[in-house]
């Protein structure tokens, strides 16, 4: 067990920049948390009591100190349908089973596989969660008419003012650093904001105008649904999709933060932490959770950077339901929504937008994808699978361009093929196109010194090319293959012959 005074030591944090910061993320978690949790029809408070304890066990066991998770509108978007057509007991096993496939994945060390996912779609992921959050706080502009349940844009003054609360929370977040950083900026906007409605008694939408907050702590509850296999049928397709949705989210917000912070996260220790968390909250009667860039990004820029800012965070939103509901109820939602307008313009990757015109076309099409997908469908590992299928398939292209081979008959008259770059699925065509048997001499020699054998189709396009020379009396020689590639070869057993197989450098493999 890692005592208090050793954790402060290792991580180097400053408790009173911690505690700060875990109040002013915890302030900024209540009404996105309370948002998501209406969107996916269940109670405010279940989702509260999700975000307390996805928060405090991912900020305790997590690998990114400084990160923070809850219940997160990615996931909110999954589980509507199952909600409304099988109720919250389903959604609470689909919970579990979610966390379950999670801490499989990181066993496996499958979080690993984020670093194959290109920058464009890093750009597109952070651009596209920007434009969520956004989109999220012009709700907040909006009234609901009491008689008819309808929902319509703020007009005349109560609009005014919103959007002058809103600026000026929004001032006191970029010109406070200037005068002082002894307090975080946006704890400080929301107290000044709040102070002058409440004090002033001015008239605007509150935290209580969404909904009560008021109530207890998470228990302990089995989901009540029957333990058949026809429950598994319903809930492990929702339970596998929330549980790469969260892990994509996680760990993309992993890798920003190490960007940020210019530190290293651990991919798979996070997998594991997200996954406990989410067991835990399905256990408890809660929803699924992942990492929050909205929230990650206010709990940094109030320099909360170990894990004690999330573990205040996730304690702060159990005290406001329990003991603080009245006080955090009056809190001017406008507040709150400058604190997340600003978190939008330093989470949006402006510089993408500035290098446009020095990225490739490709690059610019699969940054744009994601965006777009992200914002619209909210679908993160959806937009996150187009973005790298689509980049690895133009990587393939490109590549399958660049193999071309060198061709010369020595003294000896024997002809000689110098190949140059990959021999994979993509570049088979092409490399068949290089040889012609029928007009070739009697021996022939593929070098392979500047390329290397990538793949069965590689393979299998070889062993055709030495067929075609065997059924003309005709012998190919083949050179200077890699370890790596004889390797391959050997694995392919009797599915691959060859002629011979000649290596100067690494003495004869085959002789055949």
């Amino acid at each position: 067990m890692i005592s208090l005074p050793a954790y402060l030591a290792s991580y180097k944090v400053n408790v009173k920049n911690e505690i700060l910061a875990g109040l002013t993320t915890a302030l900024a978690l209540v009404p996105e948390v309370v948002a998501f949790a209406l969107l996916a029809h269940i109670s405010p408070l279940v989702g509260i009591g999700s975000a307390f304890v996805i928060c405090l066990l991912t900020s305790v066991f997590g690998g990114r100190p400084g990160m923070i998770s809850g219940a997160a509108g990615s996931v909110a978007v999954v589980i509507v349908s199952l909600v409304v057509q099988h109720g919250p007991e389903y959604l609470f096993a689909a919970v579990v089973l979610m966390g379950l496939i999670q801490i499989a994945i990181g066993l496996l060390r499958f979080g690993k596989f984020i670093r194959l996912v290109p920058q464009p779609v890093v750009f597109g992921f952070v651009n596209g969660l920007a434009l969520i959050i956004f989109m999220a706080q012009l709700e907040q502009f909006k009234v609901r008419d009491a008689a008819t349940g309808t929902a319509h844009w703020l007009t005349g003054m109560p609009l005014l003012l919103m959007l002058s609360l809103v600026a000026l929370t929004m001032a006191v977040v970029y010109l406070l650093p200037r005068l002082t950083k002894a307090v975080p900026a946006s704890l400080a906007a929301i107290v000044v904001t709040s102070a002058l409605v409440i004090l002033g008694g001015l008239d605007t939408k509150a935290v209580g105008d969404i909904a009560s907050i008021k109530g207890g702590l998470p228990q302990l509850h089995l989901p009540q649904v029957p333990f058949t296999w026809a429950t598994l049928a319903v809930v492990a397709p929702y339970a596998l999709i929330m549980a790469l949705v969260g892990l994509t989210e996680s760990l993309l917000t992993l890798t920003v933060v190490d960007e940020m912070t210019d530190t290293r996260g651990r991919g798979n220790q996070d997998c594991v932490a997200q996954g406990l968390a989410n067991v835990a909250s399905g256990l408890t009667g809660g929803m699924g959770g992942c990492a929050m860039i909205g929230q990650t990004m206010v709990n940094l820029e109030s320099r909360g950077r170990g894990r004690l800012s999330g573990v205040v965070a996730a304690v702060a939103l159990a005290l406001f339901v329990v003991v603080g509901s009245g006080l955090i109820e009056r809190l001017p939602l406008a507040a709150l929504v400058g604190v997340m307008f600003t978190v939008v313009i330093s989470t949006f990757e402006w510089a993408s937008l500035r290098i446009l015109r020095r990225m490739p076309r490709t690059d610019v099409a699969v940054m744009l994808l994601v965006t777009v997908v992200t914002a619209v469908s909210q679908n993160l590992a959806l937009a996150v699978l187009l973005g790298v299928v689509i980049s690895a398939l133009a990587f393939a292209w490109e590549n399958a361009k660049r193999i071309r081979a060198r061709k010369y008959v020595d003294a000896a008259g024997v002809k000689h093929y110098e190949l140059y770059g990959p021999l994979f699925f993509a570049s088979v065509q092409a490399f068949t196109e290089k040889f012609d048997p029928a007009t070739d001499p009697q021996q022939v020699v593929l070098d392979f010194r500047d390329s290397r054998v990538a793949d069965m189709s590689g393979l299998d396009a070889l062993h055709k090319l030495t067929e075609r020379y065997q059924r003309l009396g005709k012998t190919l020689h083949l050179r200077h293959l890699s370890p790596d590639c004889r390797q391959l070869l050997q694995n392919a057993g009797a599915l691959v012959e060859v002629n011979i197989l000649e290596d100067p450098e690494y003495r004869v493999a085959t002789d055949a």
